[in-house]
């Protein structure tokens, strides 16, 4: 007789009730994520250059839209098409999960850009953006989860990794659903303000606003929220090399950006951010006055 695997999703509930049951027992989380689950033993080579996920308009799956219960809770996915955001912590799932089905039938990818949510549509497209760095992933939703600790999604390996928290395990997020109006209209693309997505492999690589031989700034974050401009200018300060300045700037639309500088040119800027970025975890951008 052939018997279906557990989802995805089921086997992380049954591993997190482990964590829960050995935690209360005295014993420990090593690493920041769950006891026998982890990074790849052998990452790829290219896994900076790991693309977001594109959102497209997809039919809803029928068996991961069903309310469902997990660990005596009941959750009830959101079909009604609502605007989603919310703040809060984001964990990830690594080299035990990767294989398995996930809620939707498909296989889970450690390497793709996905994620694990409770009540999102599957599939749906999400944007994850760091509190610390203002670096955003953008994600697709085929999984549910996380169950424990009020986390509001556990990623995938490789987004966790675009976001810097594979170490930590965890990290505080803001995750905004990507609408099907935004993603027909294609405007899902200027509708958050952050940081260059994808790390640039070599400064001289490195996205910028405008060519020029002037001065030049290494942009580390831009943000919607004053405050957290302001949060991660006062982080950078005693951080960055050479003790360059760092400022936090009223840019168009209403955008507050985080740049260090000014760089009397381009190369200077250029020399100097990746080491920068290498200092506060972030993907740099040059920028100009």
């Amino acid at each position: 007789m052939h018997v279906n695997p557990l989802p995805t999703f089921a086997i992380r509930a049954a591993v997190f009730l482990t964590v829960l049951f050995l935690t209360a027992c005295g014993g420990s989380n090593k690493g920041g994520y769950y006891k026998d689950d982890g990074p790849p033993r052998d990452p790829p080579s290219n896994l900076d250059n790991i693309a977001d996920a594109t959102p497209r308009v997809e039919p809803l799956a029928r068996g991961p839209n069903r309310p469902y219960t997990v660990m005596g809770k009941r959750y009830v996915p959101d079909t009604s098409g609502q605007p989603y955001r919310k703040r809060g912590i984001a964990s990830w799932y690594g080299r035990k999960f990767h294989g398995n089905p996930t809620s939707n039938g498909e296989r889970y990818d450690m390497f793709a850009m996905t994620a694990a949510h409770t009540t999102l549509p599957i599939p749906s497209y999400v944007r994850v953006t760091r509190v610390s760095n203002g670096q955003s992933v953008i994600v697709r939703v085929n999984d549910r989860g996380p169950f424990l600790h009020s986390r509001v999604i556990d990623l995938s390996y490789a987004a966790a990794h675009r976001l810097g928290m594979v170490q930590a395990g965890s990290a505080e997020v803001v995750v905004e659903r990507i609408m099907p109006e935004q993603i027909r209209a294609g405007t899902w693309r200027s509708d958050s303000a952050t940081v260059a997505s994808n790390p640039a492999p070599r400064p001289a690589s490195l996205p910028s606003t405008a060519d020029s031989n002037g001065p030049m700034f290494v942009q580390i974050g831009a943000f919607r929220d004053q405050a957290n401009a302001q949060s991660l200018a006062t982080q950078a300060a005693g951080r960055i090399p050479e003790n360059a300045p760092v400022e936090v700037d009223a840019g168009p639309d209403q955008v507050y950006r985080v740049r260090v500088g000014p760089f009397n040119s381009r190369e200077a800027a250029e020399r100097a951010a990746n080491p920068i970025g290498q200092a506060l975890g972030v993907s740099p951008s040059l920028s100009t006055p």
